[in-house]
């Protein structure tokens, strides 16, 4: 019990959750506010499971984190380093390979759909995921940022 006391009260753990948090209770009223959200059920499947949208909470999140190991134990530390790329990592893959996949996905639905009108096939549609735009992605981090040096000074 001791350790989970440990972990809850690490403020680079605490960075990197409430980062990811904050950006998905924006991402939640965004959608409210939209239109696109009709039930709890929708509140909650937004706040806790939505990819893509603004804005990114897994920008936000890695941002976060690396920014608070770099205040914590200083840029030159292997834990920011191992931070920053695996950061760099995630937000290409929100960027370019799930928003590619998911327009991808969007075309091959299209398509199945107007096959199987055409009785010519039977389909059954595949997941679209969605990714990030750039300021998407680039709100994400500001938040992962803010909440980062909020945490440092705490």
């Amino acid at each position: 019990m001791n350790q989970l006391y440990v972990l809850v009260s690490n403020r680079i753990f605490l960075s990197g959750l409430f980062g990811w948090l904050i950006a998905q209770i924006a991402k939640m009223t965004i959608d409210y506010l939209k239109g696109r959200t009709h039930s709890s059920g929708d509140v909650i499947s937004t706040l806790l499971w939505k990819t893509g949208g603004m804005p990114s909470s897994h920008s936000a999140l890695v941002t976060s984190l690396a920014t608070s190991i770099a205040v914590f134990h200083g840029v030159s530390s292997t834990f920011f380093i191992l931070a920053l790329f695996f950061g760099g990592v995630v937000i290409r893959d929100a960027l370019g390979v799930r928003r590619s996949s998911g327009q991808q996905a969007q075309v091959l639905n299209q398509l199945g759909r107007r096959l199987s009108e055409q009785e010519l096939i039977t389909f059954n549609p595949v997941k679209e995921v969605s990714g990030h735009t750039l300021p998407e992605v680039t709100v994400g981090m500001v938040i992962g940022l803010l909440v980062a040096l909020l945490f440092s000074l705490y």
